[in-house]
This record gives C-alpha cells, structure tokens and sequence, in this order.
C-alpha cells in the first residue's frame, strides 16, 4: 500500500510504500477510490510543521511548560531527544476517505466485501478502519460528494449542540469547508443563517446556499450586521468555524447574541472570555468535539461497542449517515465545494495549492492504481545481505513510541543483524525499519516468526499480547526479548514457563530475556558493587512519582495493558530483588482509594529470603516537578539514594560519597547489549529465567491483592 504522511520537522509531505495491513476485530480493509483533503485541518497541520521551533514552541505554550517540568526532573540531554524523537514521527495526514471493503475482521456486522463505504481514514490506497468509523455510501452519492460526508458531520455535530428550532436565526463565523457545510445543514433545519468571513468568494457561496452574509474584507461590522440581521433581538445562536488565534469571535458572537442565546465552537479560536458578556445575557458556550458522541471514546471506536440508539440518538457514525441521507435528498450540496481534483500520486501539488491558493475549499485526491497491486505482506528496506546465524538476526515485533524511541536505538548500537521489523499497520514498521535498518517490513508476525534466518525475536507491542507471541518464538526455537510484563495472569505465566522449560529440554537451548533494564543503569550496577561487600540484611524504600493517565488509557485496562502494577511498577519489584540479591518471601500491599477501577497508588512491601525489607511506593497523585524515581537503601549503619538515575549519593561509606552522570540512564542499552553478548558467545542469560518468573509472579499476585483491596 502506499500512504501520504507529513514530517512534523518540516512540513514535507511524501507519500510511502508499505505492507498492507491486516483488518483485525471489529475492523474492516477498504480499497480506497477517493480522499479529500481537508483544507483547514491539514493545511493548519502542514503550517504547523513547516514552522521554526520557536514558531512551534509559541505555537503549543501548554506543551513547553511540559519539557521545562521535564529538563528539572530529566535533564537537558535526555527531555531534547525526547522531544525531537516525537517530532521525527512521521504523521498520517487526511480523515476524509472512500473506498470498497475488500477485508472484514471477525465481529464486523453489516458490512460486506465490495460495499462502498466512507470513513475517516487517511490518504492512503489501502485503510484499515473500525467499524463504528465506517459507513456505507447510498447509491445515489457518488463517491466524490461521500468524501465531504466526515467534514460535513463535524458541522452537523456543532448544529446538533446548539438545538436550533424552526426560524430561529443563527450566524456562521468562519465560511471555509465546514463552515459552508454548516450553512446548508442549518437551512435544512428551516433557520435563518449569516455568514461572516473575510473572503468574498466563499461569502458568495454561502449566499447561493441561502445565508445572509457579513463580509469582514470590506469593513462590515459583524455585531452591527447580526444585531440587524436579528431585527434587534439579538441572534439567537451562533456557531464559530473559523480558524484565528483571535478572540473577536468570540467576543463578536457573544455581543450580538440575544439574552440567554448559545454559542457553539467548532473550530478553533481565542478564548478569552469577558465575564460580563457571557454573565449579562446568561449565555452558553460550549466546544462542539469532532463528529460526536463516541469521538475518542476507546471503547466505542477502537473495541466496537455502539451506544444504544434509545440513549444516544447521534453517535458519530450516525451524524455520518445523516450527512450521507441530507446528499440524497438534495438538501447537502457539496459538489460547488469542490475546487480541485488530484490523482494520489501528486499529492504534493495538492498540497502547494492548498497552502498557495486562497480560493483552495475541497481538494479531492483520486485512486487509481489497481486494487489487486496494492496489498502485500512485505516490503523491502534494503538488500538482504548474508546473515551469520552464530550472532543474533533480529525479527522486530512492534514499534509503538517506546520502542522506537528506546528499543531499536538500543539494538541497532549494538550492532545486531537487523532482518525484519513488523507491525500491526505496516506504516510504522517502514518508518522505523527503514531508520534503524532493517532488510524487510511486514504485517505478517507468523512468517517472521517463522523465518529460519531469524534467530532472535523482540517483542515490543501492547502488554495482551506478549505471553503469545513469547510462546510461539520459544516454540520456533527462538532467542526471545519482551518488553515488560512477560504476561498479565498467573494462567499466562505458567504457559511461558511450560514453554520455556519444553523448549530448553529440547536441546535449543533458548535465551529468555525480559526488558528489565534499571538493574542494568550504571548507578545501579555501583549500588549492588557496594551492596554485595555488605553481609546484613537491607531495607529499600522506593519512591515512584508516577504521574497520572487516564483511567480509560489502554494501560489501565485490565484485559490489555493489565494495570500499571503489572505493567510498570515490576520495573522496581525487579530491581529490589536485584539489589537484595535474595528470593521473595513475602508480599504485602496496601491501595489508596482514589479512582475507580485504577492500581496505580499503592505501596507493595517485600520481604526477602536474607531478612531484608522493602517498600515500593508507586503513587500517581505527585506532583510533575518532583523527581520521578527515587531509590533509598539503608544497611549497616549506612545508606545510599539514588535521584532519578542521574545522581547516587553514599552516607557513611568510607570509600564512596558520589557519583553523578550529565544525563538520565535507565541502563537500556546495556540490558540490550548483554542480552546480545549472552547469544553470541554462548553465555547464561543476563537475567535467570526464574527471576524473570518469579518477578512476574510477584507483580502480578500484588496488582490482584490491589484489585481486591479496591472493590471492598
């Protein structure tokens, strides 16, 4: 397949060769026919890339403040890549798209191979698209016109939240795409409607559409006009689609409203709201969010579930269809909107145009290379060089932000053999295979797997599907690193140790090693240096400042990302049993109940085989400006802490007071590298396969005592 993606560096945009994806649960493969460019949105994206960092940083205040929290607590060094590594990522452009199903995941209803449909999927010749994003095309809206359906339920979304009743009178700030879309649906709800903008031309469309107009180019007062447009009342609505940084529109909306008139935001503009505006008249004011109720909502878009119609009569997929309905019956004319036609191939004109030519509305981009030729499993980075199959041969599975960021940096310093790299939608195993440099790209994790040339497979994708995938590779005799948790239920553990030990009795002799990586920070290695000369037992306290996501944020879902106890806080389990050098024994918790149905403030307390004790504070109610990590020991009339692995301070230890480092080390590519070193030369695993066990173990048995702690 081949996508449009745009460098947030620069604002380039170039279109990429990559395996086509694969329609997992809940979703559909669409060939597509047709995209629109959607002319406020992408071009505000593509000026936003092609701006300086200062420009950028002026741009995102909220997000600055972020990195100056993280410079204190990180360091300059590690928040900077930090930052550049996500402004390197690539991103998909267009949300506006129309093809023909030629794949359906399991539990996918009502659609079938060959439907026409509309989604709001990228550019590009092949999406993957769930199913409640998705919406079949009525025979008579040919595919063009369908293309505007998504824009065009951004609109309806805003007209549904200002209520409007037959011949009420409402203004429309901002007449770009979804402003004139706006202007039409409001007509056929039988209102009133005046268009405010700076360009003539568009103002002439909305008056063909049957507004009213205020043209701001020429001087006209828009509080002056909506007071007369409203023959003195005051308007009774309006909705803001403009684009400005300015807060006149919403000052000019407020004070021609009438008393108690509502005020609804789709686009984006100033905020700054004046008290006595909005407290005089009792106004309302709302942001209206994309095409409604299910936008961002994991549950809805991404797992399938659908709101009950009798509860929520609009969801997004429905406004979709009613946009859809609206073009069939005359009343949602889009084809006036159309300005310019591209194939996909020269996307890069469209998108000169669209920052270039102010009379730009809808730009629509057509397919026309042959469906059949787009799909394939596997594309190729670069030639395939000889292998040495004595040295580890890289299959790379995932490369979601940690593990390009982190993982494929570590394994590429360290030199392996890097074969193929696989993701879920093909896009990013390009990205990152081609940067790290791989030989092949893939969706296809079975044949990677499979490959005789591959030898050692990583394992970088959501926490659900690590015990599998580390079941089948050590099934294929394959060298195996996992990026924590090994597995998320005691069930699943015990599989990868049956595993394990069948596949070692064997005679394969398989490395298993899991993405522990603190107990390999230079820090901590002089901490168990100097802990080891120490025959008394020890007692840790760690301090985790974790911070807060959402509750809906897949890691806090049991069933995929197991709980950040699971998947996060075995981080310090592990490296408690590391530094006490000694089994675990014994395993307390204690949950501070806070927020439903989330694991992340706790206190774990340890004991160990020695008589040493520990406690692992793992609190997300901090604050973001302390450090995050904070490791204390305190043995034999000494101690040691550690400040978020840049600073390790002794007390009382005759030959050791200080060790600092100018940046963060979490000791990640050195747990990568002596993974490495074991494969290659033949050495026991950096990490015992029964630590490894016996940690998941702990970790898993200590988020469940947190469970039931909380539902008390």
């Amino acid at each position: 397949m081949k996508q449009l993606l745009q460098n947030l560096k620069n604002g380039e945009t170039t279109i990429v060769s990559a395996p086509t994806p694969k329609a997992g649960h809940g979703q559909l493969l669409v060939s597509t026919t047709c995209s629109l460019i959607s002319a406020g949105t992408e071009r505000m994206l593509v000026d936003f890339g092609k701006a300086s960092y200062l420009a950028k940083a002026r741009q995102q205040p909220e997000k600055v403040k972020q990195v100056l929290d993280k410079i204190k607590t990180n360091g300059l060094a590690s928040t900077m890549e930090s930052v550049l590594s996500k402004l390197s990522q690539p991103m998909p452009l267009g949300y506006c798209n129309v093809g023909i199903v030629s794949a359906i995941g399991a539990g996918v209803e009502h659609f079938h191979v060959g439907d026409r449909v509309v989604s709001n999927g990228p550019h590009a010749d092949v999406i993957c698209v769930g199913k409640q994003l998705c919406t079949r095309i009525p025979s008579e809206v040919d595919d063009d016109s369908a293309a505007f359906a998504i824009v065009a339920s951004i609109g309806l979304q805003g007209v549904r939240l200002i209520n409007p009743t037959l011949g009420e009178r409402v203004v429309v700030m901002g007449v770009g795409l979804i402003g004139l879309l706006t202007v039409q649906l409001l007509r056929a709800q039988g209102c009133h409607v005046l268009a405010i903008d700076f360009d003539s031309q568009k103002l002439e469309l909305a008056r063909a559409f049957g507004a009213s107009i205020c043209n701001l180019g020429l001087t006209q007062d828009p509080i002056t006009t909506g007071l007369d447009f409203s023959r003195g009342h005051g308007v009774d609505a309006v909705i803001i689609t403009a684009s400005t940084a300015s807060n006149d529109p919403i000052m000019q909306a407020a004070r021609m409203s009438r008393k108690r008139g509502r005020i609804v935001l789709v686009g984006v503009v100033g905020l700054a709201l004046n008290r006595a505006d909005f407290y005089e008249k009792e106004l309302t004011f709302q942001v209206s969010c994309s095409y409604g109720p299910g936008r961002y909502d994991p549950h809805y878009e991404q797992q399938g579930l659908d709101y009950p119609i009798g509860f929520v009569r609009w969801t997004e997929q429905r406004n979709i269809e009613a946009c859809l309905e609206l073009m069939v019956s005359g009343q949602l004319n889009v084809a006036p909107l159309i300005s310019h036609r591209y194939l996909f191939e020269h996307a890069s004109t469209a998108y000169h145009v669209l920052l270039n030519d102010k009379s730009a509305l809808g730009i629509v981009l057509q397919y026309t290379s042959d469906r059949a030729e787009r799909h394939h499993d596997t594309v190729i980075l670069r030639e395939i060089g000889n292998v040495d199959p004595t040295k580890p041969v890289i299959g790379f599975i995932g490369a979601g932000n940690y593990a390009s960021r982190v993982l494929l940096p570590a394994f590429k310093h360290a030199g392996a053999s890097l074969k193929a790299i696989a993701t879920a939608s093909g896009i990013n195993a390009v990205i990152h295979g081609d940067r790290a440099g791989f030989s092949l790209a893939s969706t296809d994790t079975s044949a990677l797997i499979a490959d005789s040339t591959i030898n050692t497979i990583v394992i970088a994708t959501r926490h659900d599907s690590h015990a599998s995938f580390v079941i089948d590779a050590m099934a294929a005799g394959k060298h195996v690193f996992v990026e924590k948790p090994l597995a998320l239920t005691l069930e699943q553990l015990a599989q990868v140790e049956a595993a394990y030990h069948t596949t070692n009795m064997m005679g394969k002799a398989v490395h298993l090693m899991v993405g522990f990586n603190r107990r390999f920070a230079p820090h901590v290695c002089k901490m168990q240096a100097l802990l080891r000369a120490v025959d008394e037992p020890k007692s840790f306290i760690m301090t985790i400042n974790a911070g807060q996501i959402p509750a809906d944020h897949w890691t806090q879902d049991r069933l995929i990302g197991g709980g950040r106890i699971i998947g996060e806080a075995c981080h310090f389990i592990d490296l408690m049993r590391y530094l006490a050098d000694s089994c675990i024994t014994s395993l307390n918790v204690q949950h501070l109940n806070g927020r439903a149905m989330c694991d992340d403030n706790a206190m774990i307390m340890l004991g160990f085989a020695d008589g040493s004790v520990g406690s692992i504070h793992y609190l997300a109610n901090g604050a973001s400006s302390f450090p995050k990590e904070r490791i204390e020991v305190f043995t034999a009339g000494r101690i040691l802490q550690l400040d978020n692995f840049r600073q390790l301070s002794g007390f009382g230890w005759p030959k050791f007071k200080k060790m600092s480092t100018w940046r963060q080390n979490k000791g990640q590519h050195d747990c990568v590298a002596q993974f490495l070193l074991a494969i290659e030369q033949g050495l026991t695993s950096p990490i015992p396969a029964s630590e490894l066990f016996e940690v998941t173990r702990v970790s898993i048995q200590a988020a469940e005592l947190i469970r039931q702690q909380s539902t008390c």
